[in-house]
Parts: C-alpha cells; structure tokens; sequence
C-alpha cells in the first residue's frame, strides 16, 4: 500500500491548500467537514486506504482554515462561496476529468454547491448531510459562531459544549474558522435540481445534525439514501462509510 503524499495547491486567490493523497487509479475527491481535517475525516479511520486498495485515488484538501491549509485573517480571503471555489480550483489545478467527489457535513454543503456551480463529477457523494442542512444552513452556521463567540465560558450540558470540545481537539484557529463561516450561505431546494449525477445521500443512523437524509435524497433527481451505523461524529469512525464509499464508485 502507497502512502499518504502531501502538496500544496495555490487557490483562485493564492491561498494555498494542503492536499494529501494516497493510491492510484480514478480520483476520488473527498472534503472533510467543520473544524475537522483530511487526516481525521478520511486517513485515520482507513477509509482513504481503502479506497485505495480498491483501485482508487483519495484525493484529500484540507478546508481553508483548516488543517495544514492556509487559515488567513483578512476578511477578503472569504468571499461568498470561497469553499466551493477551492474545490473548482482544485479539480482545475489538478487536470481532473473523470472523477468522483465525496464530501462529508460541511464538506457535503461545499461539494453540493461545487456542483450546482458548474463541477461535473461522475458521482456524487453527500454524507453526514440532510436537507435542513442546505437549506438551513444559516441557522446551523449562526449555532457555530456563537460557540466560537462564547468558546471560553461553554461547559458541560451546553448545546454547543461537543461543538467546542471537538475545535480544542483539533486546534482550531477560531478567528479563521469564524470568517469562513460567515461566507457560506443557504442552498435552496430549487438549485438541487442542478445535481443531476448519480448520488449517494450516506448518513448515520443516529445523525440529525443536519436534518433528513431521506428528505434530502427525495430532493435530488438522482439520489438514494443509504445509512450506516452512528451518530454524525461517530459515523466517521465507522468502517461502513469506507465500505459503502467503495461499493458506489466501484458501481
């Protein structure tokens, strides 16, 4: 098994992103999810490996302000959309064409909009998200904002208190992390029509956090659901999302 290899790709505006990758074959795109990081979304866990030993190409960014990726304080590095225009540089950057694109949670929302913007994968995959997650996301943003606004007074019993918890074990750089979430807006049901590919809605059992899987699967033209054991932070850890990412792009 090859290992992980890391480069640096600069964005549409200079920014340079961390891009880890291991295997060869057809790329396969994942995008991690809020305060998280290739490492912890996609490596840890083996999912990437066995992507890789399935023939594939995990190709794995770190988010702007995340992980080993550039996190910058001017707010101008934060335009609308800024995510999704990573991911279009990236596919760009990289001469991709035929190619799959995976996100999870946030990275679902930033993979959604990379698509309605005009990327054309030849599957898609939404996980860790439901439809009050596109089209609610301002509400769930507003929720992170005010975590990072009270981070230091947030204790145990606090909706926020896991929220907080997860950006001290990642070590998040929280003044990044706020600008970026103020340039990302809702996503309405009308645009999922654009997300014509064949795609897979992949979410726990015990995973609400961003609303329906079902509904957001019945909201796509080409889409089904398909669930896997846990709760959306522990879904990750769960050797069934690697699983089920292999049997879909295999598919």
């Amino acid at each position: 098994m090859s290992e992980v290899s890391t480069e640096r790709v600069s964005s549409f505006d200079g920014v340079e992103l961390a891009v880890h990758r291991i295997g060869e074959g057809r790329p396969v795109v994942l995008l991690h999810g809020l305060f998280s990081s290739a490492e912890m979304n996609w490596i840890r866990f083996g999912h990437a490996a066995k992507l890789a030993e399935a023939g594939f190409e995990a190709i794995m960014p770190d988010l702007r302000a995340h992980g080993r990726s550039a996190a910058p304080y001017d707010p101008q590095a934060y335009p609308p959309g800024v995510l999704a225009k990573d991911a279009a540089t990236l596919v760009e950057a990289l001469g991709l064409g035929d190619y799959d694109l995976v996100g999870f949670s946030l990275g679902a929302r930033t993979a959604a909009r990379a698509v309605i913007e005009g990327l054309r994968p030849r599957k898609l995959v939404l996980a860790g998200m439901g439809l009050e997650g596109l089209a609610g996301w301002n509400r769930r943003a507003g929720f992170f904002i005010d975590a990072i606004d009270r981070f230091d007074e947030i204790r145990h019993g606090d909706p926020a208190f896991y929220a907080v918890s997860f950006m001290k074990t990642m070590k998040v750089d929280r003044e990044a992390a706020r600008l970026l979430l103020q340039a990302i807006d809702d996503t309405s049901i009308e645009e999922l029509a654009a997300i014509a590919m064949p795609t897979m809605v992949l979410c726990g059992t015990e995973d609400d956090d961003n609303g329906s899987a079902e509904r957001l699967a019945a909201a796509l033209p080409h889409a089904r659901h398909v669930a896997i054991p846990g709760t959306h932070m522990g879904s990750v850890t769960e050797g069934a999302l690697g699983d089920a990412l292999v049997e879909f792009c295999n598919g």
